[in-house]
């Protein structure tokens, strides 16, 4: 991996997950423009069998032992930062999620190494690489030179598609022995806690009306509730109206709830946070509802009104009800 982009694949529950196809199409065309290799590393326990599915990279690096079957922070910091240490990649790029960005920071501070928080895409300007990130909440976009020798890099969903990180070829396999300790773990993997069912599931709805903090309080959900009914659609939500539980964390939409893909998005009173864009940039069409004309969602929105959703909510349900 000396001098290579690597990738770290990141799985759940014995599944490639789709953040890691993000990074494999992202560190494709980073390592076309560094002039080197891709290499992607998977750690797991009889993890092997899903080497198949990385095609998009020359060759996939292979750690297993019992203690990395799930994500451990401490079992997947001791692995990673061992490999690293001895070859010394040029990028190192893991998913801007709950396990990626655990991971990063504990390798920034081992390592001594920087890190890009919150990558969009990677791009060339005058032979020197260029890195784009999001920052103060999805408001700026901050570009610069890719810190040497190496540096780490968080990728976000939504600058490259999933599908472009999958190849039907078979790369080469290396499988490499685990650092010494991990039968010695402070640290423990239990079980999984699984959110309460029999309610739907949202990143199966075609339509889903979003609501966000625009929405101002419990009360008015049913105006949303109403308008979804008359599209065909459900309601669903943003982290602030998930914390007031106003909604079921069951609707949640975003980096710690559900990713979804509907054909319509409907985001109502949402500002478009990096952590709730994550989990619906890939819908086929996001119309965002939000008095504030610099708001970040209408950043990558497709139409976008500028007005007081309160208002524009029961005139627009009367009006498909009408029609």
């Amino acid at each position: 991996m000396c001098g290579e982009v690597c990738v770290v694949v990141e799985t759940l529950r014995g599944r490639v997950t789709e953040i890691t196809f993000t990074m494999l199409a992202g560190g494709r065309g980073l390592a076309e423009a560094l002039k080197t290799k891709l290499t992607a590393l998977l750690i797991g326990h009889d993890a092997q069998k899903l080497a198949g599915e990385l095609g998009a990279a020359d060759r996939v690096v292979c750690v297993e032992h019992p203690s990395l079957a799930e994500f451990n922070p401490e079992a997947h910091l001791s692995v990673v930062t061992a490999l690293l240490q001895q070859h010394k990649p040029r990028v190192v790029l893991l998913g801007h999620t709950a396990m990626g960005t655990d991971l990063a920071c504990g390798l920034a501070r081992r390592l001594r190494v920087p890190i890009i928080s919150g990558c969009r895409s990677f791009s060339q300007d005058g032979g020197t690489v260029q890195y784009s990130a999001l920052t103060c909440g999805g408001k700026l976009i901050a570009t610069g030179p890719l810190p040497e020798p190496t540096c780490l890099a968080t990728v976000m969903s939504g600058g490259y598609k999933p599908e472009e990180g999958r190849a039907a070829r078979s790369p080469a396999v290396e499988t490499v022995a685990p650092p010494a300790g991990l039968d010695q773990l402070r640290t423990r993997f239990k079980q999984y806690i699984e959110p309460p069912t029999g309610d739907v599931d949202i990143a199966k709805e075609a339509i889903l009306v979003s609501v966000g903090r625009g929405i101002q309080n419990k009360d008015n959900i049913a105006l949303a509730e109403e308008l979804a009914k008359a599209l065909g659609g459900v309601v669903a939500g943003s982290r602030p109206v998930i914390d007031q539980e106003w909604l079921p964390v069951t609707r949640l939409v975003g980096k710690s709830g559900k990713q979804v893909k509907p054909k319509l998005y409907l985001a109502l009173g949402i500002s478009g946070a990096p952590e709730h864009a994550e989990g619906m940039r890939d819908a086929e069409l996001i119309v965002a509802v939000n008095r504030d004309e610099k708001a970040p969602i209408y950043g990558f929105a497709h139409f976008g009104a500028a007005v007081d959703v309160l208002e524009l909510i029961p005139k627009l349900t009367a009006s498909l009800r009408k029609g």
